[in-house]
């Protein structure tokens, strides 16, 4: 690792236990684009202002990988004071039994505790550390990715995960994050295979849906009026080919599914629409029974 690495790692020593976990924490930076040639798919958060807003409050740089803990629970232990900040989903957040803010930096004593309870709204909380989470990366980012376990592995009860060097004080005033929406509107433009579902688009902008249990991070998978093969297309499979994060894939139910950022990077159903880039983060923080819209610019 270079000195102008945001991760740059100090000793195990001074960087944080994990002493409880939740349902899923991983590691997330900006992920690896530009890879899905290789069939290596891009992984990083899913929430990317909330992630940022995080590394800002705390003081990490831009970039530095951070926590992202899916609806909540996580204790971990300081090995050297530092500066932390959560971020996303809102939740309880304490070190050592004292209550803590949200959205704002935190300071960590040395052998202090750091918890944060269930999230109350959201899905997913963002922790940024000063200096950042300074696991090793694997083909060029820290980010964990869930369809292939690709880059470092579920953060778990016992790891210490290494903190690297601070690069400027944390920030104490910044722009308010919005708390995560309980629904959605998700601008849409055509997808690439549009023609092979009737109406795919007007159809998809003029239904509701819902979110599903089986939604995570690979995709935001939605239950409502399916969408209907256009005539002629029945039965017909596509090549596998090229699928963009925010792809809205229809599988043979026709109920669509929003890929995100574990998603594959090739798939053999046809894509209808692409969510904008905006609408990634509001569907990070949808739960299961969520109400979803989609609209065209």
């Amino acid at each position: 690792m270079s000195a102008s690495d945001p991760g740059a790692g100090l000793p195990a020593a001074t960087g944080l236990e994990v002493v409880e976990v939740g349902a899923l924490v991983t590691v997330q930076d900006a992920g690896r684009p530009g890879l899905a040639h290789l069939g290596v798919p891009r992984a990083g958060w899913l929430d990317a202002p909330a992630a940022a807003l995080a590394n800002r409050l705390a003081g990490a740089a831009v970039g530095s990988a951070v926590l992202e803990v899916t609806l909540g629970g996580v204790a971990l232990r300081a090995g050297a004071a530092t500066w932390v900040a959560v971020t996303g989903a809102p939740c309880a957040v304490s070190v050592d039994g004292r209550p803590a803010g949200h959205g704002t930096p935190v300071r960590l004593p040395a052998g202090g505790l750091l918890r944060l309870g269930p999230a109350q709204g959201g899905v997913r909380t963002y922790l940024g550390v000063a200096g950042g989470i300074a696991v090793d990366p694997v083909l060029g980012s820290r980010s964990t990715d869930t369809l292939s376990w690709t880059g470092p592995p579920r953060v778990e009860p016992g790891a210490v995960l290494p903190v690297g060097t601070p690069v400027g004080p944390p920030a104490f005033a910044d722009v308010p994050a919005p708390a995560p929406a309980p629904t959605a509107a998700l601008v849409v433009d055509p997808g690439p295979r549009a023609d092979w579902c009737v109406d795919s688009v007007a159809h998809l902008c003029g239904s509701a849906y819902v979110v599903t249990t089986d939604s995570d991070r690979v995709g935001l998978r939605l239950d409502g009026a399916p969408l209907r093969r256009a005539p002629g297309r029945e039965g017909q499979e596509l090549a596998s080919e090229g699928v963009a994060l925010g792809s809205v894939q229809v599988p043979p139910d026709g109920r669509p599914v929003v890929f995100l950022a574990d998603h594959p990077t090739t798939g053999g159903y046809p894509v209808v629409a692409v969510v904008r880039e905006a609408g990634l983060a509001r569907c990070a923080q949808l739960r299961p029974g969520a109400q979803v819209r989609f609209t065209r610019s």
